[in-house]
């Protein structure tokens, strides 16, 4: 199956130039990225972060002068464009990237024209955005989940955790993960990476030497690559941290604290064997309980409160 194509179109007006890397990772996940375009008032100092970004990353940006004081002319640029590639037939996908509620009518008639709509925004986007949407994501939590691959040269680490997410999400959704298949991500995600700078002949001798995290194995003349079972199940992780939620009685569990309970109670816990960056990440995929910020420091989980059984009365 060949992968999607997408057009990202970006509001350089109501996104920060900082996410820019996480974006494009990203949208790795779901397919290939054939128009890239950012709309904004070049001529203005408060782009100039923005411009540095562009030909590092081959964006396209496009002009949009701000003739009327009041009025966002770069909302109706990036509406007009998104329509016209719409009728090219040349995506089946869009990524919107903006915290500007303005464009919740332009996702729904993409998606009513059978296209997938992927949003990307702050947490203040308005809700209306984020549900005409068919998938959205908080650009402050993927910044987070992110951070190490900003930087240029790209760690074995780096590339060992990024492993880990190409075959967890592989496994999410009923999929193998083939070594080419693997290799052809890895570019995707980063387009200089070659095994070579490692000390590396070929991929799988690179995999190999991780034998404490994946393995190799073959099926039908394929060679597949998969994690080593893990130290502690997933299962049993989630419960106690569940347990120690509830046991709090209402008031949650500071998240360092919570990370501190876990390496306590488990030495040998490590998050991306379980395809998670950061222990927030995995925390946040728990049923059940939540993460609420009390300050920018401050994060506990909470019990995700159960909605009330309202009976109704019947009149006489």
């Amino acid at each position: 199956m060949e992968d999607k194509r997408y057009a990202v179109l970006i509001d350089a007006d109501n996104v920060s130039a900082r996410y820019i890397l996480a974006i494009l990772d990203e949208m790795t996940k779901y397919g290939i990225i054939t128009y890239k375009r950012i709309y904004g008032d070049w001529t203005n100092s408060q782009s100039s972060k923005w411009r540095e970004e562009l030909l590092a990353n081959s964006i396209t940006p496009i002009q949009q002068f701000c003739n009327t004081v009041g009025k966002n002319a770069t909302d109706s640029a990036l509406i007009i464009d998104a329509m016209d590639i719409l009728y090219t037939g040349r995506v089946e996908g869009f990524c919107i990237v903006s915290s500007d509620g303005d464009f919740t009518k332009l996702a729904s008639r993409l998606r009513e024209s059978g296209m997938e709509v992927i949003g990307m925004g702050e947490n203040k986007t308005p809700k209306s955005f984020k549900a005409a949407c068919s998938v959205f994501t908080n650009l402050e939590i993927l910044l987070e989940q992110d951070e190490d691959k900003a930087k240029e040269n790209i760690s074995q680490e780096t590339i060992k955790g990024a492993i880990v997410e190409i075959i967890t999400e592989n496994e999410n959704n009923g999929r193998k993960t083939g070594l080419g298949a693997l290799g052809n991500s890895l570019l995707k995600k980063y387009s200089d990476f070659d095994v070579r700078n490692y000390g590396y002949s070929s991929l799988s001798k690179f995999v190999e030497e991780m034998a404490d995290t994946f393995k190799l194995y073959k099926k039908e003349n394929i060679i597949l690559v998969g994690l080593q079972d893990v130290s502690v199940k997933r299962e049993e992780l989630e419960d106690y941290i569940r347990q120690c939620v509830w046991q709090s009685k209402g008031e949650g569990v500071d998240l360092a604290a919570m990370g501190q309970k876990v390496h306590k109670k488990y030495p040998d816990f490590k998050v991306k064997e379980y395809g998670y960056s950061t222990f927030q990440k995995f925390v946040s995929q728990i049923s059940g309980v939540e993460i609420k910020t009390e300050n920018e420091t401050v994060k506990r989980l909470m019990e995700v409160p159960k909605a009330p059984l309202w009976r109704g009365r019947r009149n006489k």
